[in-house]
């Protein structure tokens, strides 16, 4: 059986970020990484579509949802 030991493998970028928003919540994401789509007016549908393309952005995003993890 080939598993991935990558904790991203397999999750989209919708799924991450509401797996976030429910841990963290808007205001706290923001404070975590301040991007405008986290701390004005945030709605997944905006930070999905900054976070496409945005790669520098993306990378933290998924960064914190691995420190998510381990807790």
């Amino acid at each position: 059986m080939n598993t991935s030991k990558d904790p991203l493998h397999g999750i989209t970028l919708a799924a991450i970020l509401d797996s976030l928003v429910a841990q963290y919540g808007w205001e706290e994401m923001g404070a975590r990484i301040n991007i405008r789509c986290f701390t004005h007016d945030p709605s997944v549908k905006s930070s999905l579509k900054f976070l496409r393309r945005t790669p520098w952005a993306r990378e933290k995003v998924e960064q914190l949802y691995i420190k998510s993890l381990r807790k």
